[in-house]
């Protein structure tokens, strides 16, 4: 298994990011709420000729195509809180998600391309906060860069000044260093640390400095707080001390929780054992499909990974989080209106839509395995290569060529 590296998934600006995936393919500007100035456009409008700042009837006149929309705070505030949830609910517990558009989770190289094909998003991977942040703003949508700590000075070097930001490096203060003639971090590097602080400041040139030989940097991920979560509670009149005790305990708090899930799937079961000792917490992942059965086992390998048991469990609590609904297709017309879609279809082609009735899977001949069967009846619907129906054409077949021998004879 690849070990566990910072990725970080740049969406800045957020509002913008909303408004394109809601419409594809067009051009796209965020207005201010007030002005109703242009204050973010995405590639389109800009190749259209829209511009920050300008007002929202030149943008149209320029683009006529445009997309145009406010977007509200809470709006954003929701969809932003809906990605870290399905972020760690399919890839890590340990996501950082405090500023909207910009999110680090603790996943591996592996996790981290299938993150970028999925969402559609550039991810960043390094050893850093700070280093994924900058490999992020190189990547394009559904693509990942890498900065390994093997290839991390030559890369940093070549970083441009205007992705300095992610140091705390202010727009005012990358114009100067435009000014002066400086293109990458390389060549602020190649100053003197007297001649950073003079332009820079005194505390951002040290910290420069510092992120510059490895140190101050952020190596480290939180664990994400989820915002809805199932639990239960178990205290039992004795301690728990034996396997058998525990497991009965379990059997009657377990399939409460199932039952609040609803369908839904949970990506982490977290239990805590209360002993004289203190608490003890593990977290497992379930396995899908989801059962009472499944969470039940899940729920007795995390109790064996707290150790809790030589020292006698007080109370048990049991706590789902990550929660989703799983995908799947229910019909093809799901609604009230699926059962006349169907009868229409069936009359005007009766034979167009059959349903699998499965007889053997474990079988090594596909006839063996299932059978195609009509939709309203459930009668099997032989085709001309059911082998019923080849052994019986073989037979008329070997009958016609008999009674031509005869006739002929």
């Amino acid at each position: 298994m690849s070990p566990a590296l910072v990725a970080c998934v740049s969406l800045r600006p957020w509002a913008l990011e909303v408004v394109s995936r809601q419409h594809p393919g067009l051009p796209v500007v965020v207005l201010s709420e007030g002005t109703r100035r242009v204050q973010h456009a995405n590639g389109e409008a800009l190749e259209a000729g829209v511009v920050p700042g300008m007002r929202e009837s030149a943008a149209l006149s320029r683009c006529p195509e445009l997309h145009a929309e406010v977007v509200a705070g809470p709006i954003l505030a929701t969809s932003w809180r809906e990605l870290l949830d399905l972020l760690y609910s399919r890839f890590s517990e340990r996501i950082e998600g405090q500023t909207q558009g910009l999110v680090f989770l603790n996943v591996s190289l592996q996790r981290a391309q299938e993150l970028a094909v999925s969402l559609h998003v550039p991810v960043g991977v390094g050893a850093s906060q700070e280093v994924a942040h900058l490999a992020a703003l190189r990547a394009r949508p559904g693509e990942v860069k890498e900065i390994s700590p093997k290839t991390e000075d030559a890369l940093l070097a070549i970083t441009p000044l205007h992705h300095l930001h992610v140091l705390g490096i202010t727009t005012a203060q990358v114009n100067g260093l435009h000014f002066l003639g400086l293109r990458c971090l390389g060549d602020l590097l190649a100053w003197k640390p007297a001649q950073r602080a003079a332009f820079l400041g005194t505390a951002q040139g040290t910290q420069l400095g510092r992120f510059a030989k490895g140190t101050g940097r952020t190596l480290s991920v939180q664990r994400w707080t989820p915002g809805e979560t199932i639990e239960g509670t178990l205290r039992p009149d004795a301690p728990l001390e034996e396997p058998g005790q525990v497991e009965a305990a379990l059997s009657d708090l377990v399939p409460g929780l199932f039952e609040q899930l609803r369908t839904r799937s949970a990506a982490y079961l977290t239990l805590h054992a209360e002993t004289l000792g203190g608490t003890l917490s593990a977290t497992r992942k379930p396995k899908w499909p989801l059962n009472a059965a499944g969470l039940l086992r899940t729920a007795l390998l995390a109790l064996e990974d707290t150790q809790a048991l030589p020292l006698g469990i007080e109370a048990l609590t049991v706590t789902l989080s990550g929660f989703s609904q799983p995908s799947r297709q229910v019909g093809l017309w799901p609604g009230v209106q699926a059962l006349d879609a169907v009868r229409e279809v069936i009359d005007r082609f009766p034979d167009a839509l059959v349903k699998v009735a499965w007889k053997d899977q474990c079988a090594y001949v596909h006839d063996a395995q299932y059978a195609w069967v009509d939709w309203l009846t459930g009668a099997e619907k032989r085709t001309p290569m059911t082998p019923e129906v080849i052994l019986s054409t073989l037979a008329k077949q070997t009958n016609v060529a008999r009674t031509a021998l005869e006739v002929g004879g």
